[in-house]
């Protein structure tokens, strides 16, 4: 305790007092006097006295420094003292101080706030149990590597597998939620009963599901996400008990899951149900609709896992060829499976961001390096002072401390308002897909990863300006007091900061050139439609309601029929899916009249209304569309696009030839017409064979509506919803969008990723042609006398220019030619976000960016050489 005040009263001392500064010197006297008294006495004259009093107080400055070492703490005294000199040397430089601290700032906030992402993706543990035990599991076909299960399949796969602790199912599902004001749409899951058990987690209100709760016989249940517990229910615990009428059938609530709960493959999912298989999908082996997760034994991989249900899916493929050809598994870590979409993109984005902040970390060691050229006079004075290199050391060490300190709380600023902006950039629909993002804030992570910067760059800023003075050039420098040496010294090593600048910032603009040339290449693709004024919504009626197909058939005619007459509406198209959704939703054919033995041809399928195709611009190929009432009570036709018919009638027209699905007998299926392709699925994805059904033919009571106005289609939605409720209240309209948006949608995160690696591609441009013209500038101001000379002996302006572009040029070639190398393997790293066509040494792109670099560190050396030119030789001597 007593150790403990001494060192408080110590650290006391450290804050400055004029009081007890007088106190120090009111005590000194005294002994001083006491000292004195006493040799009088001892009969020693005044004079002498004094001395000897002095004498054994060691003087009185040297008695006062030993009383504050005594009364404070020493090292932190001259930490102080060193801080406060160099914010003092700071103020006199506020151009300098000001523009290190920005790059500082910039680089950090770049690279911290990429990480917060990075963090909350890609490091941020799942919010399971165990969660790197757990792996999703999925059936795998020729047309899709991950594809999902059928429920009798998943329960085969459970009842046989040897590898997993608890293996459950799972699938999206949208529902209709019955309130006291009418229908509304609601997100949601269906599960098996241990999906809760498997993935670990415990509600934190109620119970979960029982085992066999997932059966046809079992009561409906359902479980609460926190925030529609929140939002729609107050957060009551007397919501437990409850019934809540989803899709017209009542649930009764069980539970409420946890705040941090969430599953990113089926979105923000607001009610959980249990699967209860009974309908004719689930109760098909060839219809598939949900996806698996399992936990792995203690002690098995998942490559022993995956060994296992390959063998499995072999088995059942014999025991079922009808239905199971072809069926295949595959495992993924679940981590992998929910954020391998933006994983790679974080990545390379991250990589941009470092590569910034190395950047900006080697311009501001170029400034200090720069600054302590021009403190060679008062290191050298200092040091014939009698200052130590540990003095020296120290006073370095504050300077590089204080700069990192500032421009990391400045860069830490930026980052929490730059996350904020980019959280609001992302639209909600994608936010539905990434929940690992909730909260997303610069957590404890984050901030170490910051701190860990910030460190790195203090040390950087603080030793190398100390090892540059301290070498053994640059002493004999200061001991010569000459200019030369220690600015040949600099020249040399600010040009090789500078190629380190530029080939770092060649890659980054060979990085946003690919991926702006593949953004391009995207937004130029075909989508073989016509987007503008077409408006979409989804239409979903109560099976209820509307049990037969024929009745969903007619409601469809009926919506079509009042929409076509609102006013603007040119024409009124339904569909199954709409374009730019996905290849999913798919069918196997087979070709009549050929050899068959029970292949699986399996291609995206699609019910499409007469004039579909007129409506959203989709061009006819040969043949003819669909004609009105061309119903069940007609012959079956189809309509195929034109990859299918290269694929699969390369050397033939297919027009009149006949299809069926694998049933027995087979039902003959005309091919009527060939149609241009259209991009069922992402618009960076290769087309596939696809085909189309009359509706008429098909029905349902879950159907897309595309509408064509003169107008634009945003402000038609309120009076299509209308229309539609007038028809029935209970029939529930979603997701409505334009095609334009459902298009821009597809390309967001290339066009973000191009956006934000050009960003910093631009700023990184900047930063390293400044340090270019930094160390020319200074090359030149360096050899003002030498360039006096040669104008002195003859030599013309042109021969200047000539001696000062020649050393920049040398510096850009070097930095330009390590940076299209780095380049190439770079962008063999972000391949897979280029799209089909762009390729990671794309020859324009690297010489555009070895051009635009070029010019660009051409006009930053022209002006310090223009400068150099105009120099008086008599005014540079008598400088010198």
């Amino acid at each position: 305790m007593k150790r403990l005040r001494a060192w408080i009263v110590r650290l006391a001392g450290l804050v400055p007092s004029a009081r007890r500064e007088r106190d120090h010197i009111d005590e000194l006297n005294a002994h001083l006097q006491m000292h004195m008294e006493d040799n009088v006495r001892a009969g020693m004259s005044l004079g002498e006295a004094r001395r000897d009093a002095l004498t054994r107080l060691g003087g009185m400055e040297s008695a006062r420094q030993a009383y504050r070492d005594r009364a404070t703490l020493p090292v932190f005294e001259n930490l102080l003292k060193d801080l406060r000199f160099t914010a003092r040397q700071l103020r006199r430089g506020p151009a300098f101080t000001a523009t290190a601290i920005l790059m500082i700032a910039l680089g950090l906030c770049a690279s911290v706030s990429i990480f917060a992402f990075v963090d909350a993706a890609l490091l941020k543990p799942l919010p399971y149990r165990d969660p790197n035990r757990l792996v999703a599991v999925y059936e795998a076909v020729p047309m899709f590597e991950h594809s999902n299960l059928s429920y009798p399949d998943y329960l085969d796969w459970k009842k046989m597998n040897e590898v997993f602790s608890g293996f459950d199912a799972y699938g999206g599902r949208g529902y209709s939620l019955s309130t006291p004001s009418g229908v509304t749409p609601a997100t949601g899951a269906r599960v098996t009963d241990g999906f809760l058990k498997t993935l670990g987690v415990s509600p934190v209100l109620g119970r979960g599901f029982y085992p066999g709760e997932d059966l046809p016989s079992a009561p409906h249940t359902v479980l609460l996400s926190f925030a529609e517990w929140q939002q729609r229910y107050g957060g009551r615990a007397d919501v437990i008990g409850k019934t809540v009428r989803l899709n017209e059938i009542p649930h009764v609530i069980i539970g409420v899951l946890p705040e941090d709960f969430h599953f990113a493959p089926v979105g923000a999912a607001q009610y959980w149900t249990t699967i209860h298989a009974a309908s004719e999908c689930d109760l098909r082996r060839s219809c598939h609709s949900l996806y698996g997760v399992a936990r792995l034994r203690d002690g098995v991989s998942i490559e022993t896992a995956r060994a296992n249900v390959v063998s499995i899916a072999r088995q059942l493929e014999r025991q079922y060829p009808a239905d199971n050809r072809d069926q295949g598994a595959s495992l993924l870590p679940l981590a992998e499976a929910i954020h391998g979409e933006v994983r790679e993109i974080l990545l390379v984005l991250l990589g941009g961001a470092v590569l910034l902040l190395a950047i900006a970390a080697v311009n501001v060691t170029g400034l200090l390096l720069v600054r302590s050229e021009s403190r060679k006079r008062e290191i050298s004075v200092r040091i014939a002072m009698g200052a130590s290199r540990a003095r020296l050391l120290r006073q370095f060490a504050a300077e590089g401390v204080l700069l990192a300190a500032i421009g990391g709380a400045a860069g830490l600023g930026l980052a929490h308002w730059t996350v904020q902006i980019l959280l609001k950039l992302i639209p909600s629909w994608l936010l539905d897909r990434m929940p690992f993002l909730m909260g997303l804030a610069l957590n404890s992570r984050v901030l170490l990863f910051a701190g860990t910067v910030v460190l790195l760059a203090a040390a950087l800023f603080s030793f190398t300006p100390a090892v540059h003075l301290f070498s053994a050039e640059t002493r004999e420098g200061l001991a010569e007091g000459s200019r030369g040496s220690a600015g040949n010294t600099w020249r040399r090593l600010g040009s090789k900061l500078v190629v380190v600048e530029l080939a770092t910032a060649i890659v980054l603009l060979v990085g946003a050139g690919l991926l702006g040339k593949s953004l391009y290449r995207l937004l130029q693709v075909d989508t073989g439609l016509r987007p503008d004024h077409l408006a979409t919504l989804l239409v979903a009626a109560p099976e209820a309601s509307y049990p037969k197909n024929e009745q969903g058939i007619a409601l469809a005619r009926e919506i079509s029929e009042k929409v076509r007459a609102l006013p603007g509406v040119e024409s009124v198209a339904v569909t199954s899916d709409l374009p730019i959704h996905g290849w999913g939703d798919t069918t196997w054919v087979r070709i009549l009249g050929r050899p068959w033995h029970g292949e699986h041809d399996e291609m995206p399928e699609r019910d499409v209304s007469a004039n579909y195709f007129s409506t959203i611009g989709a061009k006819l190929i040969r043949g003819r569309y669909f004609r009105e009432g061309e119903d069940l009570t007609k012959p079956r036709v189809a309509i195929i696009n034109e990859a299918y018919a290269k694929h699969y009638f390369p050397s033939e027209d297919p027009i009149g030839k006949q299809l069926s699905f694998l049933t027995t007998p087979p039902v003959p299926i005309e091919i009527v017409g060939i149609v241009a392709d259209i991009k069922e699925g992402q618009v960076g994805s290769r087309n596939q064979p696809a085909l189309y059904l009359p509706f008429d033919q098909a029905g349902g009571t879950s159907f897309n509506l595309a509408v064509r106005t003169a107008q634009a289609p945003e402000f038609l939605f309120p009076s299509l919803a209308a229309v539609i409720r007038r028809i029935n209240p209970e029939i529930l309209t979603a997701h409505e969008a334009t095609m334009d948006s459902l298009i821009s949608d597809s390309t967001y995160l290339p066009r973000s990723s191009a956006w934000l690696v050009g960003g910093f591609a631009a700023i990184a441009l900047l930063l390293s042609i400044a340090g270019l013209y930094g160390v020319v500038a200074y090359s030149v101001s360096r050899r003002t006398r030498e360039i006096g000379v040669r104008m002195a002996l003859g030599a013309n302006p042109g021969a200047v220019y000539r001696l000062i572009l020649r050393e920049a040029g040398w510096l850009t070639a070097l930095g330009i030619a390590a940076g299209l190398l780095l380049s190439v393997g770079a962008g063999r790293f972000m391949q897979g976000m280029l799209y089909v066509g762009t390729r990671s040494w794309d020859a324009p792109t690297l010489a555009g960016v070895a051009i635009v670099l070029g010019a660009c560190a051409l006009l930053a050396s022209f002006l310090p050489a223009r400068r150099a030119a105009l120099v008086n030789p008599v005014d540079a001597l008598r400088a010198e």
